[in-house]
């Protein structure tokens, strides 16, 4: 919105600086503006959760040590997803150009899925229950929301049909085809469906592979797949104090770097990685994204004042999946977000045991964040480690890049 404004100043001969329009400037200030947003509009916001009586409950059924492990966490309040979420698209609007696919695609995502988790959030306590809506219910709809992405990208005429005028223009990218004379390399133009098409494999410079034909389909299933695993597995990642959101904020800000180098001409010609014109405005909102989860943790952080609840963990997720897609580093995530999805292996490892293995455990208990609970360590002991090892995944996948 700012830069719609900033156009309209110099066109009326008001000089603005230039610097305003940098994605580097405009990356700071949205992390800026999330962190502080949340941190001052926090402590109103969980006034009237309490007002309202917005709390959550513990589940125990089965569970009776993690009930007593958490039964100081009774009836805190929950739905702080809504707070990240404002303040990110409150980031958004501000810093981000409106008229880019990759804005209004993440815009649509945001909304989308954070309206899911904040009607199940609704749901549970309407119900004073500990369950919301059905597992099948909520994956039908993230498959929904992420088939649309996956249409767009994938899709010429879905994507032509969707464009309106100079908006939501199609993003496009240029690869390396060979070396012209001197150090200047060769570039070719890729169309959204020959770049969204591409599988890349990190430490691999060349794509794995170009899908066509019925190729297509496959891509577009690997992309639900990844969009809605990854909005699952924050979820999961959801148990403790802090967990997820300091890990979302590691992962946010590794994928932010990537996305500012894959719309940097010369750094990824150097990096020997796509180009991908106006990735930048992905590298903002994920600077957005973790300044908001810094901010977060100011309240939630152990003893939690308040929890994202699924209005943060599903649409968190789902955006990070997202910007892995429109970056083609969907298997890049699995090391960057590497915290995430040892959690969701950790439940599907526990749950095909139990039903293969008669009803044998291979963890005392799923997600196996609590499992270390379980076996004596201190909750905030847990949360640091994980957030050590996050740290740790996150160096190893910029590393990457490096060893094309």
């Amino acid at each position: 919105m700012l830069l719609f404004f900033f156009n309209w100043l110099n066109h009326l001969g008001i000089k603005v600086p230039a610097v305003f329009e940098y994605f580097s400037t405009r990356m700071f200030l949205a992390a800026a503006t999330s962190l502080l947003l949340t941190i001052f509009v926090g402590k109103y916001f969980i006034k009237k959760l309490y007002e309202w009586k917005i709390g959550d409950k513990v589940r125990v059924e089965d569970c009776e040590l993690l009930g007593e492990l958490h039964r100081n966490k009774n009836d805190t309040p929950t739905m702080g997803g809504v707070l990240i979420l404002f303040s990110c698209l409150v980031s958004l609007f501000l810093w981000m150009d409106l008229k880019s696919s990759f804005t209004l695609i993440l815009l649509f995502v945001t909304i989308s899925i954070g309206g899911l988790g904040a009607y199940d959030d609704f749901r549970k306590l309407k119900s004073k229950s500990p369950k919301g809506l059905s597992g099948k219910q909520k994956l039908f709809y993230q498959v929904c929301v992420s088939s649309i992405v996956a249409l767009y990208l994938l899709s010429p005429t879905f994507s032509s049909f969707v464009r309106q005028g100079s908006w939501f223009i199609p993003p496009h990218a240029k690869e390396e085809k060979g070396q012209k004379s001197g150090s200047l390399k060769e570039l070719a133009e890729l169309t959204t469906q020959e770049y969204a098409s591409s599988l890349y494999l990190p430490c691999l410079k060349k794509p794995l592979f170009h899908a066509t034909g019925l190729g297509l389909i496959a891509m577009g299933l690997f992309m639900i797949f990844v969009i809605t695993g990854s909005s699952n597995a924050v979820n999961l990642t959801d148990g403790l104090d802090g967990l997820a959101t300091g890990s979302m904020m590691v992962a946010a800000s590794a994928f932010s770097f990537i996305a500012f180098v894959s719309n940097h001409f010369e750094l990824s010609s150097y990096l020997n990685i796509l180009y991908i014109e106006g990735a930048g405005e992905i590298a903002i909102y994920l600077c957005a994204v973790a300044g908001a989860s810094l901010g977060f943790l100011w309240y939630n952080g152990h003893p939690a004042q308040v929890i994202m609840g699924d209005t943060g963990s599903l649409s968190l997720g789902a955006i990070l999946g997202t910007c892995a897609v429109l970056l083609k580093r969907e298997l890049l995530l699995s090391i960057i977000g590497g915290v995430f999805v040892s959690e969701a292996l950790s439940v599907i490892i526990q749950v095909a045991s139990y039903k293969f293995r008669n009803k044998k455990r291979v963890f005392l208990i799923a997600p196996w964040h609590h499992h270390f609970e379980y076996k004596g360590l201190p909750e905030s002991k847990v949360v640091l480690r994980f957030w050590i090892v996050g740290l740790l995944l996150a160096f190893v996948g910029i590393v990457t890049l490096k060893f094309q």
